[in-house]
């Protein structure tokens, strides 16, 4: 510890009581440091952390006070940079804190978005939908209309707030993005609902991430799809009955004004005098053209609904065709599955003669031709499908699925029907061969004997012994054999007693030749 100097201390500085006094300050703060809850009071730690830092500076730098020499002891030299480096660690973790906490925050408030319009596509996808299917009828009356109207301006209110809070949803991301497609007159009833939703979508858009922007997107394409959709219906269901409105409103008129017409004619005229009937035929003249001006709109309404039958038959009739194409083409795929079931586990013979196997390459044409067709039949169903479901503007149905399998199920048939081809063709030269050898005269001269053609007959015989114990392999790596194992022995034990009868013929042959060489 350093002793006090000449001169005195005006301050009544006390080097010993300092450090004293010091050291125990530093120990207090380093233990309130690790004491203090890091998340909770972070800026009350730092505070903490700073001014004990800058006194652990000022006391290091101020070496001396009134003459008295003074040095800090070890101990307070090491506390300096220990205090530095749980301030950088503490700076560090509450940066991490700090994004963690913003990620959750987005994350919940996105959460909470997809909750609220998740609310708003089902409701119209089920009780809105439903309210819309069971309003069908368009009265019988004017007063039945109008109730039938009434009704569906209620239903029409209560779509208003779920669409118009979309319109709201859509105007607000395309205000964000620098689009203006939708207009502030449609905040309504429902601003007050989803004005906190649509603040929520507006700080994660201007947060600018890729990834909530692409999820929003797809929330408002969803919304978009199902309101429009929504929208679409309710407008037709509008028109539809204004028009039945207004249909009944002139025939009810038509009516009257034939009662009239017809309440005069059954009225006998009496020949008063020329006046008096002048009078009455001008009055039938005036009733009967009422009639004709009010028979012109209601022929016209007539024409109307007779135009809207002709075009909804041909629509259901386009319906009915697309459903029975939709069948025809999975009923297409059932059949080659079942060719290509019959194909492996019925056309397993190679024939027992040459001629027996041209029967059967000339058989398997013939069912290739059959599953040919049934694939173009297939194919022509599902183009039809398209044509179709575009003349009818609706999605894409099951019928998507069937084209794959379609095509699947016909590669597999092309590359067993090849393997099928290979192996006949196989069979038919060594079955050829093979015959030519065996029904040659054995005293043929030695020069006409090709004793070569021997061995490509047993060769041919060996590599299709080893043909039939390979698979079919297909595309997506599954494997299929033709026939059951005894199936294939039985064909091989064939041939192999061919083979056998060749290497016989050969010996016999070569026989002569080396009798005549011994003697």
């Amino acid at each position: 510890m350093p002793t006090s100097g000449g001169g005195g201390d005006k301050r009544g500085f006390d080097p010993p009581h300092r450090w004293t006094q010091g050291q125990k300050s530093v120990s207090s703060a380093l233990e309130n440091i690790f004491n203090y809850d890091l998340f909770n009071n972070v800026l009350t730690f730092c505070s903490i952390g700073h001014e004990l830092l800058s006194e652990l500076q000022q006391r290091r730098f101020n070496g001396s006070e009134g003459g008295v020499s003074w040095s800090p002891m070890d101990d307070e030299l090491l506390a300096q940079p220990q205090v530095m480096k749980l301030l950088d660690s503490l700076r560090e973790q509450y940066t991490r804190y700090q994004e963690v906490c913003r990620q959750r925050s987005k994350r919940t408030q996105l959460d909470e978005i997809q909750q609220k319009v998740m609310q708003v596509v089902n409701w119209l996808e089920g009780p809105g939908s439903e309210q819309l299917r069971t309003q069908w009828g368009i009265g019988d009356s004017i007063r039945a209309s109008q109730a039938l109207q009434q009704k569906h301006e209620e239903i029409e209110s209560q779509h208003s707030i779920t669409v118009g809070a979309y319109g709201y949803l859509c105007h607000l991301l395309e205000e964000e993005r620098g689009q203006h497609g939708c207009s502030r007159e449609c905040i309504k009833e429902w601003f007050a609902v989803y004005v906190e939703l649509n603040q929520q979508i507006a700080a994660l858009l201007n947060a600018g991430d890729e990834e909530d922007l692409v999820e929003l997107k797809g929330l408002q394409q969803r919304l978009s799809d199902v309101s429009y959709r929504q929208a679409s219906q309710l407008e037709f269901r509008q028109n539809l009955l204004q028009t039945a409105l207004e249909f009944h409103g002139v025939a009810q008129e038509l009516s009257q004004q034939l009662d009239g017409l017809l309440g005069m004619l059954c009225v006998d005229v009496a020949p008063t005098d020329g006046a008096a009937i002048q009078q009455t035929l001008k009055l039938l003249e005036e009733k009967l053209k009422s009639v004709v001006a009010v028979k012109g709109p209601f022929l016209h309404f007539l024409g109307r609904c007779e135009d809207m039958v002709d075009v909804r038959r041909l629509k259901m009739l386009q319906m009915v065709q697309l459903f029975k194409c939709e069948e025809d083409a999975a009923q297409a795929v059932d059949w080659l599955n079942e060719l290509l079931d019959a194909l492996l586990k019925t056309h397993v013979r190679l024939g027992d003669d040459s001629q027996e196997t041209k029967i059967l390459i000339e058989k398997h044409r013939k069912f290739v031709d059959v599953a040919q067709s049934t694939y173009d039949y297939g194919r022509q169903l599902l183009q039809a499908t398209v044509v179709l479901c575009q003349s009818l503007r609706c999605t894409s149905r099951s019928s998507g699925d069937t084209l794959p399998k379609l095509n699947r199920v016909w590669k597999q048939f092309t590359i067993t029907s090849e393997e099928r081809v290979h192996r006949l063709e196989m069979a038919l030269a060594f079955h050829s061969n093979a015959e030519k050898i065996i029904q040659e005269s054995p005293d043929l001269p030695e020069s006409v004997l090709d004793f070569e053609q021997f061995d490509e007959v047993e060769a041919v015989g060996k590599s299709l012994l080893d043909r039939l114990t390979v698979p079919v392999i297909y595309p997506d790596g599954s494997e299929q054999y033709f026939g059951s194992p005894s199936d294939m022995a039985s064909t091989a034990e064939h041939i192999r007693e061919r083979i056998k009868m060749v290497c016989l013929k050969k010996q016999q042959l070569l026989e002569p030749d080396v009798s005549i060489r011994e003697s």
